[in-house]
């Protein structure tokens, strides 16, 4: 049975990614800090999908025990969901060196050394994959989320790098970026988005699913995304300071 390891379980993103793989008949590990809150999740994978399930904690930021949290899963998981991310408050990162900080290493410090060590695990062992949930923010820096994007823009490099590196040496471990956009999540309960770029969780789930048969490492939730970051990108410094996105 394939297993699947969902980093960050606790976000309605993650959720939905979870009831995707298990209706899949894929076992199921979802991590968090306080896996006693996961409780009622695995109960309903397990009731509604007749598939094993289990929370376990983890702590992304604690980087120096993420080869003990993986060697404690017993068989290294046959596929990693990373869906950890903190928005925070871009005013106060900006006063606030630690608001700062805490943000940069649960978006990128964070996942992308568990990734580091998931992958070389999973290139000794033949065969694997890690799916990253990034960021469109991360495709170009704007002054109301700067902070939280240039910590998606290190992961999404990361990503790239790591896909790059182990296709060049030939291994069957795959890498996927996953570039959601918004999406409607109670995180975002209190910001009004415009509905054409924004996705449901279970949209993310799907893409994630589309991509992996098809064998795409690197998508837009909403393909419109696509269009919306290569117009942002080619603005010229000049005009792209003066707008406000």
């Amino acid at each position: 049975m394939t297993t699947v390891l969902v980093v960050g379980a606790r976000s309605d993103i993650a959720r939905a990614i979870a009831r995707s793989y298990a209706g899949s008949g894929c076992e199921l590990i979802l991590a968090a800090r306080s896996p006693d809150a996961l409780a009622g999740d695995v109960a309903d994978l397990k009731l509604r999908y007749g598939t094993a399930a289990r929370a376990v904690a983890f702590d992304v930021l604690d980087t120096a025990q993420h080869g003990a949290f993986l060697d404690s899963l017993g068989e290294l998981p046959d596929t990693m969901v990373c869906v950890v991310g903190l928005m925070g408050d871009q005013t106060q990162s900006e006063h606030d060196v630690a608001a700062a900080d805490l943000v940069m290493r649960t978006n990128y410090t964070g996942p992308a050394l568990l990734f580091a060590e998931a992958a070389n695990r999973m290139v000794a062992r033949g065969f694997g994959q890690l799916v990253g949930v990034s960021s469109v923010a991360g495709e170009r820096g704007r002054a109301r989320n700067y902070v939280y994007g240039s910590a998606k823009a290190g992961f999404t490099a990361y990503l790239s790098g790591l896909r790059q590196r182990l296709a060049q040496a030939g291994s069957k471990v795959r890498v996927m970026t996953v570039l959601p956009g918004f999406v409607r999540t109670s995180a975002l309960a209190d910001m009004e988005t415009p509905g054409l770029l924004t996705a449901e969780p279970e949209e993310v789930a799907a893409a994630i699913r589309k991509a992996e048969a098809k064998g795409r490492e690197r998508i837009y939730v909403r393909p419109i995304w696509r269009l919306v970051m290569a117009v942002i990108r080619s603005l010229p410094e000049p005009v792209f300071k003066k707008v406000k996105l």
